[in-house]
C-alpha cells in the first residue's frame, strides 16, 4: 500500500504516528511524510531562515530512519490557511503523485490553528485530487477514489478519544530516535512549553498502550465522512 502522512510542522508526524509509519515501512509499504509548514519560527535564538534549513534537514534525517519519502511544502509557520487554494493544489498534487491508499493527518480540533488548518486542507485536497478538471495536469492524473483519512493523536492526547490503536511496542525505540532527529526542538519545547520532548513522546505512547493492552501504542480515529470510510482494517 501507499500511505501518505501529512503533518503541519517537521516533528508533528514523528510525535503523533512515527511508530505506525515505521511499522508500515517494516513490512514493505511505501510511506510518504509531508510537512506543510517549514518550522521557521520554532526557536527563540536561531534566525528564521537558518532554522528553516535546519528543520528541513532534521525532517529528512527522521524520514531516512524508516526509508520514508519526505516532502516539505515550505509554508511559513503561522501562515497555513486551508482556504488558500494554493495549499489545496499542492496537497492534491502530492496525492495525485503518491496515490495513497489512505492518509494520516491531524484531527480537526488540536492545540493550534496551523494544525487545524492542515486537517481541513487535507480533507479538501483528498477530494479535489479525484476531480479531473480541478487544476488538470498532463503529468498527474486525477486519483480514482477518495482515500480514507485517519486522524492521529492531539498533542498530549488532550480531548482525543481513539477508536483504533496501533501496537508500537516493537517500534518505540525507532519512534524516539526519529523524534530525537529534531534536535532544534528539544530546547525550544522545554523553554516554550516546559516539556522534556523525548519523555513527553514516550509517556503519551505508554498511556495509549495502557489503554489498549499494549506496551506502547498510538491512537487514531477515522474520518467519518462518505466516501472515506472503509470496512477493512487498514492501520497495521
Amino acid at each position: 500500500m501507499n500511505i501518505v502522512a501529512v503533518g503541519c510542522h517537521p516533528d508533528d508526524l514523528e510525535i503523533g504516528c512515527a511508530g505506525t509509519l515505521a511499522k508500515l515501512a517494516e513490512v514493505g509499504h511505501r510511506v510518504t511524510m509531508v510537512h506543510v509548514a517549514n518550522g521557521d519560527k520554532g526557536h527563540k535564538v536561531i534566525p528564521s531562515e537558518e532554522l528553516r534549513r535546519i528543520r528541513a534537514r532534521e525532517a529528512e534525517a527522521a524520514g531516512k530512519l524508516i526509508g520514508a519519502d519526505v516532502i516539505g511544502l515550505d509554508i511559513p509557520d503561522l501562515s497555513v490557511k486551508a482556504d488558500n487554494d494554493e495549499l489545496v493544489r499542492m496537497l492534491s498534487d502530492v496525492f495525485r503523485s503518491c496515490r495513497p491508499d489512505y492518509i494520516i493527518t491531524h484531527p480537526p480540533e488540536d492545540y493550534m490553528k496551523d494544525h487545524m488548518e492542515v486537517s481541513r486542507a487535507v480533507f479538501d485536497a483528498s477530494f479535489a485530487a479525484t476531480v479531473p478538471y480541478y487544476r488538470p495536469s498532463a503529468n498527474l492524473a486525477a486519483c480514482d477514489e477518495v482515500p480514507p483519512i485517519y486522524y492521529m493523536d492531539t498533542l498530549a492526547g488532550v480531548g482525543f478519544l481513539p477508536t483504533e490503536y496501533v501496537d508500537i511496542t516493537a517500534q518505540i525505540e525507532i519512534k524516539l530516535r526519529m523524534n530525537a532527529c529534531h534536535e532544534s526542538q528539544i530546547k525550544w519545547l522545554y523553554e516554550h512549553d516546559g516539556i522534556d520532548f523525548i519523555d513527553f513522546v514516550r509517556t503519551v505512547s505508554k498511556f495509549r498502550g495502557l489503554q489498549s493492552g499494549a506496551g506502547f501504542a498510538e491512537g487514531f480515529t477515522a474520518c467519518r465522512a462518505w466516501p472515506r470510510l472503509s470496512a477493512a482494517r487498514l492501520l497495521p
